[in-house]
């Protein structure tokens, strides 16, 4: 979206954390965003659910993406987000969750943006319902992860910015797919030092928000019990929705 105002040695994203460079919506709430030069950052961030986006979202028909994940790696990198947190914030320090409790929480739907099943299903069918309106963007996290390079290319076109004859021939593509790949990314002095400092008032130090990325790390976590719990609900409340 930003890749014509910004040459390859001036990419924000190269010296800031990659959520400080996008408002999230429930955090960054007090910003008036109607003053933000659009052409340069006309992207927000959010976790909410689709049910508690405000009304006006959803009738301005802007285009909304949405990445989800497999449910065992995304409760693995909760717990481990979590643990960084309470590197840094004492009543964590104080009182540590253990992974027992977590995923007991993660299992009766008390997440911190609320039940992960519910949260996926309800963009899933909000994108099967605006399907031919081209509204929303719905895909997995280990697609994206297997095919970067043909999902890069279609979310370009999904945001009506595609890329031109002259940019493919400049493998304009590839150079954007290798500044946001993960080892990239995570190798960058921004994110192996400093803090993000969110209006909520909590400090997180930066290297929280980068670990491995890899599909499958649940199986170097969680028992087999834990993995089939999961499992379990998984194909309960997605039927079509399922990961392999």
């Amino acid at each position: 979206m930003t890749r014509h105002h910004f040459d390859d040695s001036k990419n924000p994203i190269l010296t800031k954390l990659p959520h400080d460079c996008i408002p999230t919506l429930e955090i960054d709430c007090d910003i008036n965003f109607t003053s933000l030069d659009d052409t340069r950052f006309p992207l927000l961030g959010t976790h909410l659910p689709y049910t508690c986006l405000p009304q006006s979202i959803i009738d301005s028909k802007c285009k909304i993406i949405y990445i989800c994940r497999e449910p065992k790696d995304t409760f693995v990198s909760t717990w481990h987000y979590t643990k960084k947190l309470e590197e840094t914030i004492s009543q964590f320090k104080d009182n540590p969750i253990t992974l027992e409790q977590e995923i007991e929480w993660f299992l009766e739907g008390k997440s911190a943006y609320g039940p992960y099943w519910d949260h996926v299903s309800e963009y899933r069918k909000a994108s099967k319902d605006h399907h031919g309106m081209n509204e929303i963007f719905f895909l997995k996290y280990e697609d994206l992860r297997n095919d970067t390079m043909s999902y890069v290319k279609k979310l370009a076109e999904f945001m009506g910015k595609p890329f031109s004859k002259e940019e493919e021939d400049q493998f304009v593509p590839e150079k954007i797919v290798a500044t946001c790949e993960f080892g990239n990314l995570s190798n960058l002095e921004v994110n192996k030092s400093g803090s993000h400092n969110p209006k909520s008032g909590i400090k997180v130090n930066n290297n929280a928000f980068f670990r491995k990325g890899e599909i499958g790390d649940w199986k170097n976590l969680l028992s087999e019990d834990m993995a089939k719990s999961i499992d379990n609900i998984t194909k309960e409340k997605f039927q079509s929705l399922i990961w392999d």
